[in-house]
């Protein structure tokens, strides 16, 4: 009946349709029609009424005129769209991702300082809401996009809903915790902002080496699992390993050390060396200075005469300035190697057992994500003494400056 309405209308000499007709028509129709129907249809009215077709048809659906052009071209045309498509390929509105390449990596610019989570596993959290991301976002980058949309792309870089949980207070923060969180976060920005390379570096716990049971599970044939060791004690010749992580906030690179002895003071300033040497002065060759943020304990502990030894002759070595800021004490969760390097490292291991060093070094180098982290592996079978002591005249031969107002957590060790 609708069709027999529009075919007599275009006979010449027959009645136009009036807007009344129209706007029943094309409310009956509407609601049954796709994207590429509704356009054909528009087009179909538009002709039908005659001169001056399109802003009428315009007028009463609310359809652009540009569709309803597009409509008029698509008639007759059918085979260049393609059997079942509704639009030719290439068509429709491009990706966000597309048109703002840099979209992630801004919107972990936003969270990064509101992250929080397990630094063994790949899922984080943000107290920031969507909508804020959102309008930072905007006003910020000049991007538009929907609170649905940074939900999607805090997803995929691993972000999650999560309820809060209650949890024991581990201690008194420190009362000059969040300063020294601020007091990093500028200096990290101004470096990288100068073209200077920052890293992040800790140690990942100790690995047993051998045919024990990795946590987690891998895909394998159904009621096929893999044979594993029935107990985890350590097997003296296999030893274990010390993975020491060197993560580049510049280009989200990461070096790993793969340590066969001690993690000592020594061994992590030779995995920041081997960096520098496999990364570091290839990616940097103009660079003048290195900021390296840490932990306060460990190996590379802030008290630890050996580490800032170990690091003065790394200087020389080098001919840079060294700048160490470390992360207050039970804040190590905010260092960045955990969440971006270490984290990942685990999820690509989990239920492979680390039979051998070099099945644990295949797997940390081939660890990648969607962000475009690379991993760099390296084997080290140098061995290092526990407790090795510094005198005190090579001690004070360290060209070392200490930095206000929190002088033991940051300091400048020269050439």
């Amino acid at each position: 009946m609708m069709y027999s309405i529009i075919a007599a209308s275009s006979r010449k000499g027959a009645r136009r349709l009036d807007r009344d007709q129209i706007r029943v028509l094309w409310d009956s129709m509407k609601p049954q029609l796709n994207e590429m129907q509704r356009r054909q249809y528009a087009a179909t009215l538009s002709q039908a009424y005659g001169y001056g077709g399109a802003t009428v048809i315009h007028e009463v659906t609310g359809v652009s005129l540009n569709t309803i052009t597009a409509g008029k071209k698509d008639l007759g045309r059918r085979s260049e769209i393609g059997a079942g498509r509704v639009r030719k390929v290439g068509g429709g509105p491009k990706w966000l991702e597309e048109k703002h390449p840099d979209i992630q990596k801004q919107v972990r610019g936003i969270v990064d300082d509101s992250t929080y989570g397990t630094p063994e596993k790949a899922l984080s959290w943000t107290t920031e809401s969507l909508r804020s991301i959102q309008n930072t976002l905007a006003v910020k980058y000049g991007v538009n996009a929907s609170h649905v949309t940074v939900g999607a792309i805090l997803e995929g870089l691993g972000y999650s809903k999560q309820a809060n949980q209650k949890m024991p207070q581990a201690g008194i923060p420190h009362p000059d915790r969040d300063a020294q969180f601020e007091f990093i976060n500028e200096k990290a920005k101004g470096y990288m902002a100068a073209g200077e390379p920052v890293i992040s570096v800790d140690t990942k716990k100790k690995e047993n080496i051998g045919n024990f049971k990795n946590p987690g599970r891998e895909y394998r044939r159904s009621k096929d699992p893999r044979k594993v060791l029935d107990h985890d004690f350590p097997l003296k010749e296999l030893g274990k390993i010390a993975p020491y992580g060197v993560y580049n906030l510049n280009h989200n690179i990461g070096f790993v050390n793969v340590g066969t002895s001690h993690d000592t003071a020594e061994f992590a300033a030779e995995s920041i060396s081997r960096w520098w040497g496999a990364v570091g002065k290839r990616t940097f060759p103009n660079a003048g200075r290195l900021l390296i943020t840490c932990d306060c304990g460990g190996s590379n502990g802030n008290r630890r005469r050996l580490w800032k030894y170990q690091l003065s002759q790394l200087a020389k070595r080098i001919g840079i300035e060294i700048h160490v800021s470390h992360f207050p004490p039970g804040t190590s969760k905010w260092n960045k190697v955990e969440h971006r390097l270490f984290c990942y490292i685990s999820k690509n291991w989990q239920g492979k057992p680390l039979i051998d060093v070099e099945t644990a070094i295949e797997l940390i180098g081939s660890t990648t994500t969607k962000a475009g982290l690379k991993v760099i592996c390296q084997r080290d079978d140098n061995v290092y003494e526990l407790a090795a002591a510094v005198s005190d005249e090579d001690f004070d031969s360290i060209n070392m400056e200490e930095i206000a107002p929190f002088e033991s957590w940051n300091y400048i060790i020269k050439p």
